[in-house]
């Protein structure tokens, strides 16, 4: 079993407390099975944002005449939107984690980490033997991932989350979205401004619940104008024929059926305790399964740590930065 000062599980916000750490001389294990740089750069803010500013110039120009300028689209670039995305994120995901392998107190374990015992770690590295990695200090930063509810059908009919949205090599012509958080308004932005039809259902009669009530009231009355909204829904089944989605829902005005070529799940996230295991390691979780810390972000086992969307105080990069400020701070 490999001894460490200090371990960190992921690579988005928590990178910062292992630089802090490894400045001070101890040595750092960082386990991370995808690209560096966690949810925000890689599936969520950076590429959602620059995609999105991309459907931003498209109404613009669609706008331009309220400014007496005249223009007009005559084609789009699917490819080069999306690549010029990833391009960007891709390069600098593979950056981050070159920085951290040339640092002299670092050694970064490429796979997923899951606890064993008492701050005891085992790490699934693809195409190598796994890894026991154990450390008095340990900061648990693993995030989220999508969570998509059980669906009758849903599980012979294809379908994407946001992980996957942001990537599509194809245009959909018609997309469904059934959601009706942040993600799904986002993304029926960046869709339907580049000219997919879209459709949005979901369970209530407003978006964005959380917010606002008048901010919420007047953000649906927009996307009324612009999407097909499907409201105060109940998805029954999904179903998926000759490259047509179907999508069966029942609503306060009766049965409705929704066909489309691709059907995007924007249902919300769940945290990543249940892959990390963090229960062997004595850590408690909330009903939901988010780590409870105390004011210092750090939980009920002495030396372990945890921030982040894990701990779900707030699922923002802003909120996560900070924490890796105060508990670097307090683990020193």
């Amino acid at each position: 079993m490999r001894k460490f000062d200090f371990i960190v599980i992921s690579s988005g916000s928590g990178l910062e407390v292992s630089a802090d750490v490894s400045d001070a001389g101890w040595s750092v294990a960082i386990i991370e099975e995808g690209p560096f740089g966690g949810t925000c750069l890689n599936r969520g803010c950076i590429p959602s944002k620059m995609l999105i500013h991309c459907a931003d110039v498209m109404q613009t120009i669609e706008n331009g005449a309220a400014f007496g300028i005249h223009a007009k689209v005559e084609s789009i670039d699917w490819q080069f939107i999306v690549k010029r995305a990833f391009v960007e994120v891709d390069g600098a995901a593979a950056m981050i984690e070159r920085g951290n392998r040339q640092s002299e107190n670092i050694e970064v374990f490429k796979g997923r980490g899951r606890f064993t015992g008492p701050k005891t770690l085992a790490v699934d590295i693809p195409g190598s033997d796994e890894e026991e990695l154990t450390a008095e200090t340990i900061l648990i930063a693993a995030g989220t991932r999508p969570w998509v509810p059980e669906t009758p059908g849903l599980d012979q009919t294809p379908y994407i989350t946001s992980d996957e949205a942001l990537r599509l090599l194809e245009q959909p012509k018609k997309l469904t979205i059934i959601g009706e958080v942040y993600i799904a308004a986002e993304l029926a932005h960046f869709f339907g401004a580049l000219g997919t039809e879209v459709t949005i259902i979901h369970r209530r009669d407003l978006m964005l619940r959380e917010e606002d009530n008048d901010v919420s009231r007047r953000f649906t009355e927009v996307y009324q104008r612009r999407f097909n909204m499907v409201f105060n829904a109940r998805v029954e089944s999904a179903s998926s024929l000759s490259g047509e989605i179907t999508v069966e829902a029942t609503t306060s005005d009766g049965k409705r059926s929704i066909t489309s070529d691709t059907l995007l799940m924007a249902t919300g996230r769940v945290p990543n305790t249940d892959i990390s295991e963090v229960a062997k390691t004595g850590v408690e979780t909330n009903q939901c399964g988010y780590i409870d810390t105390d004011e210092f972000l750090e939980t009920n086992v002495p030396g372990i740590w945890a921030l982040g969307d894990i701990v779900e105080r707030h699922l923002l990069k802003h909120s996560a930065k900070l924490e890796a400020a105060y508990s670097s701070n307090n683990i020193l």
